[in-house]
């Protein structure tokens, strides 16, 4: 495999291009469980009609566990909307179209979005009133079995040249309530300080598939306290203000 050109490097990772391939080489502390988890959460998804790079193969390289895929030729949505602004709503709105389509599919194997989410709470280091209130609601929320991405961000949809979206990076993906997904999704563009962004995709995903806001802002809570388990100190305060909100509004 040649690393000679790295498209982008993470805390724990970094992305090569090798002609037609992309090479996730992951840092030797990396768990080989969640790495292998990862390349088994995309081959999952592969079953279903969504376009998204194939696994090639799953590999050491020089003594780090590494997951092949094919290569994308395109552009990211993110990079889309910051060179044409004035298309933002357009780009916004396929966004939402392609979250539908995603969240309308199912597989069976994936882990259950609750369980992840009851795990995150417990390991939050939130205070055990929270944590039991975050529980309790977590547990009332409707059960379903939809596809979810875990981390569904314009940086994670690339466009082909000939208009075809393809979703990366499903290292965090599960089947449940679809709501959680989206109330995700705006969680990440506050975290970006994109507070518009935020709103105009929460009122448009509401609107196309007929959701009340309230429905899904009584996931925020939750997800925030998700979101601490990843220890970003610049995140705790905004995260811990959210999580700390029974009645979110």
């Amino acid at each position: 495999m040649n690393l000679g050109n790295m498209l982008a490097q993470r805390k724990d990772k970094k992305i090569y291009r090798d002609g037609d391939y992309t090479i996730k080489l992951f840092d030797e502390e990396y768990s080989k469980a969640d790495i292998l988890n990862e390349a088994l959460n995309q081959a999952r998804v592969e079953e279903t009609p969504l376009n998204i790079p194939k696994i090639i193969e799953v590999t050491k390289i020089d003594g780090k566990w590494a997951i092949v895929l094919e290569y994308i030729e395109g552009r990211t949505l993110s990079s889309l909307m910051q060179e044409n602004p004035e298309k933002k709503y357009e780009y916004l709105e396929r966004f939402v179209d392609l979250q539908i389509f995603m969240n309308k599919q199912q597989c069976p194997m994936l882990n259950k979005i609750k369980d992840k989410m009851h795990r995150k709470i417990s390991a939050s280091g939130l205070e055990a009133t929270i944590r039991y209130e975050l529980h309790t609601r977590l547990e009332s929320m409707p059960k379903h079995k939809k596809l979810c991405h875990g981390d569904f961000n314009p940086s994670n949809v690339i466009i082909t040249e000939d208009n075809t979206p393809y979703i990366i990076d499903w290292s965090h993906a599960t089947q449940g309530n679809a709501s959680a997904d989206t109330a995700r999704t705006y969680l990440l563009f506050n975290l970006d300080g994109d507070v518009t962004t935020a709103n105009m995709y929460m009122n448009l995903y509401c609107k196309k598939t007929d959701t009340a806001l309230q429905y899904v802002q009584r996931w925020l809570p939750i997800v925030a306290a998700s979101q601490l388990v990843k220890g970003k100190p610049e995140e705790k305060s905004f995260l811990k203000k959210w999580a700390n909100v029974v009645d979110f509004e």
